[in-house]
């Protein structure tokens, strides 16, 4: 187990079939914090890849981490065959018992509602994941991320960027959460008006829907 005095540990739980920008976007927010350290953490220490087959390396295992201050939990086709996973459940109910923080991007919420700290909670998540989700129990609410205590959970991949922000504004303050996003230059504006399912065609919906339907299976 690591013990790092005065340092605050943020643990980022890595698996195979991780969507990469739900890793990457809080990392690069987060890892901003002052006297902080990320750790990516895995069952077992070695490389797991996303859908497309990027690797990240997770170098702690579970027992490594057990206490982190920040705990993430990023999405991901992936995350279905965890739900079950008593080690994993396990893990994340002990971690979220002394965290100062437990957050979520996308799918990620369904493992929280997994380890059962969601119930009655207010959520949010992928669009196309709330239906799944709301079966642990939460409140479902449209929104890009949601405060719960010190739950906070995102919508959809780059919902994770906003909610890192925001986190980030509560751990340090508004202004040193300003200037990381001004840093990064993160200011968007998409090509298309698209980003949600009330915007989007509904064909392209639709498809989105069966793809997800495929790869979850």
């Amino acid at each position: 187990m690591i013990n790092m005095v005065g340092t605050l540990k943020i643990a980022i739980l890595l698996f195979d079939n991780f969507t990469a920008l739900d890793v990457v976007g809080p990392y690069e927010v987060l890892s901003k914090i002052p006297n902080s350290k990320v750790y990516m953490v895995a069952v077992k220490p070695g490389l797991y890849k996303d859908v497309k087959g990027l690797q990240m390396s997770a170098e702690y295992s579970l027992k490594d981490i057990e206490n982190p201050d920040i705990l993430i939990i990023p999405g991901g086709f992936g995350i279905d065959s965890l739900l079950n996973n008593q080690e994993i459940v396990s893990w994340i109910q002990n971690a979220h018992i002394s965290s100062k923080w437990t957050v979520s991007v996308c799918s990620g919420a369904l493992l929280l509602g997994a380890a059962g700290i969601l119930k009655d909670c207010k959520v949010t998540t992928h669009w196309n994941r709330k239906e799944q989700l709301a079966k642990y129990g939460p409140t479902i609410e449209n929104e890009r991320y949601v405060k719960d205590g010190k739950i906070i959970t995102s919508a959809g991949v780059s919902a994770g960027i906003d909610m890192s922000l925001y986190l980030l504004s509560l751990v340090v303050n508004e202004n040193f959460a300003k200037a990381v996003q001004l840093g990064m230059e993160y200011d968007p504006k998409p090509p298309f008006d698209s980003g949600s399912p009330e915007k989007a065609p509904k064909e392209i919906v639709d498809k989105i829907r069966q793809s997800n339907k495929t790869n979850n299976k």
